[in-house]
């Protein structure tokens, strides 16, 4: 700790009862102080610990979410009867489902996070996300339900833990963040779900691979070996949340949230030495039980109170509808990415009857999304990772929104002529690896990043959970539409005017883009529009 934390605990802690109240004053250098020290800390390997552990967590996430999108045309010769298809609803349902239980895990444990603390939350929706993917693996039909009805329960499950994963690895992330590095930090943190969608298409060309000769011996639709891809690559995907547990049920209470929620200014300040000089959580009990101090405290009257006013709430409105707009077109490809590829008939996509289209089918669609996320995915982040704490937030997300207006409207009015010779199908391809990449160098990264910053730290986790429960409606909204528009006209018919659609929510994008502030270089307490030098305003003794 610094010399100046050191003093004012020594000569200025909290007076006896009988010595009256202590000097408010002196409360609030204290608090300074304390928080300073993790503003102004030097990279350290407690920050490369918070990021790996909160990284595993969304590399688990995309992994689970994007599976999907290969496991889907698995699905479909498993249990798509004699068209070797699911049927609309049951191919959407199978996709929305975890977009939902997203929505709802956000919005649940970003509150609870705010009301009992980071640490208490985290790792529990780890276990909801490790039992739920175990759970879809060893799924099962009967005469009384079907498997994509229990398929779509578990995903449900599954996106809840996958929502609660949103709030609180990045408010964990900003919180123990020094202010310079604080974005890049955040980043690292997100880059994670680039790598979990390529690594689920990865384990897809491992796991068809391994199964090939079974798939060629067997007839036509390969029941038995496809049944096995698909369950392997889904269960797989609770490996890495299996082993990242442990680090996630020892990591440390943020300060700040000691600091500022159980308004503990001395637990939180012994916090910060421990943790920045040797990376231990220590808990003192006694300084629990009689070091508390009065502040502005969390309360449904105080949440309208301060998000009633324009300065506040236009900063939510900014980051949910950004974050809302963004996902309508995020997840709207993402979780069709093989749908789009076998439209262009990219890779040799066939629609043959033999055990060799199975094989090739499956491996082409692996193949495809494996290239769509090197080609785009990870660079994106890395980039915003290299631009984030220099160029700033909001730049980037402008940038990002408007140049994915501009690849949405070429796509989209272009698409006849692209998809008429095998050229423009690798331009299509091409552009359609611009608009990952534009994502993530864009709007994907940051509205993440703000909502975690731009917030008191007793709204932080809510009101973070409420921005991303914003894009995952925008996500259901983008899957079901989807669903019902992409056939209109004939097979796959809709396509170019769904990117039109996208194009239209990138351009909203860039208006709501406005109201959100700028972020970098600026203390979490500057950027929460509350007066820090009279935050505390008394005492309370044991």
């Amino acid at each position: 700790m610094s010399n100046q934390v050191e003093q004012l605990s020594e000569h200025d802690s909290y007076p006896e009862k009988s010595r009256g109240p202590p000097n408010l004053t002196v409360l609030n250098e204290r608090r300074r102080a304390a928080l300073a020290e993790i503003d102004n800390a030097p990279f350290s390997w407690f920050h490369v610990k918070v990021c790996l552990v909160a990284g595993v967590g969304f590399f688990t996430d995309a992994y689970d979410i994007f599976a999907i999108s290969i496991a889907a045309t698995m699905l479909n010769y498993v249990y798509g009867g004699k068209t070797v298809t699911l049927s609309t609803w049951q191919s959407t349902g199978i996709k929305v489902a975890t977009p939902v239980g997203n929505l709802f895990g956000q919005l649940i444990f970003g509150w609870l996070a705010d009301v009992v603390g980071r640490k208490r939350m985290y790792g529990i929706e780890l276990m909801i996300m490790i039992i739920a993917t175990f759970g879809q693996a060893l799924s099962g039909q009967a005469p009384a339900v079907g498997i994509v009805g229990v398929l779509i329960v578990w995903r449900f499950i599954m996106g809840v833990g996958i929502g609660g994963d949103y709030p609180l690895s990045a408010i964990i992330s900003s919180e123990f963040a020094a202010t310079r590095s604080r974005g890049r930090l955040m980043t690292a943190v997100f880059a994670f779900q680039g790598w979990g969608q390529f690594a689920s298409s990865i384990v897809g060309i491992v796991v068809v691979a391994a199964y090939k000769d079974a798939i060629l011996n067997s007839a036509f639709p390969c029941v038995v070996p496809v049944d096995h891809t698909w369950r392997l690559l889904i269960g797989l995907g609770c490996v890495p949340g299996v082993i990242a547990l442990y680090f996630r049920l020892t990591i440390p209470e943020t300060p700040r949230f000691t600091m500022d929620v159980e308004r503990n200014i001395e637990q939180a300040a012994l916090d910060i030495d421990n943790v920045l000089t040797t990376g231990k959580y220590i808990e003192d009990d006694d300084a629990v039980v009689s070091q508390r101090v009065k502040a502005p405290r969390a309360s449904r009257a105080d949440f309208f109170a301060h998000f009633s006013k324009w300065e506040n709430g236009k900063v939510l409105l900014g980051t949910a509808y950004s974050w809302f707009a963004l996902d309508i077109a995020f997840y709207g490809l993402g979780l069709n990415s093989s749908v789009i590829l076998t439209a262009i008939k990219f890779g040799g996509i066939s629609k043959g009857t033999t055990p060799e289209s199975v094989y090739q089918n499956l491996y082409n669609v692996c193949v495809g999304n494996l290239i769509l996320s090197v080609a785009g995915l990870i660079p994106g982040y890395w980039v915003s990772f290299l631009f984030i704490d220099t160029w700033g937030r909001k730049p980037i997300q402008l940038m990002g929104f408007s140049v994915l207006t501009i690849l949405f409207v070429t796509m989209g009015f272009a698409y006849d002529k692209l998809n008429a010779s095998t050229p423009g199908k690798n331009a299509f391809v091409f552009l359609y690896c611009l608009t990952n990449f534009f994502q993530n160098f864009g709007p994907n990264t940051t509205t993440f990043v703000v909502p975690g910053e731009a917030f008191p730290t007793r709204y932080r986790s809510t009101a973070h959970g409420i921005s991303a429960a914003s894009g995952k409606l925008g996500a259901v909204v983008a899957q079901l539409g989807f669903g019902q528009l992409i056939n209109i006209g004939g097979t796959n018919q809709f396509i170019k005017h769904i990117m039109e659609i996208f194009a239209f929510f990138m351009l909203t994008g860039i208006f709501s883009t406005l109201l959100i502030p700028e972020t970098k270089q600026k203390t979490l307490e500057d950027l929460s529009n509350e007066n820090q030098d009279t935050y505390i305003t008394g005492a309370v003794t044991a």
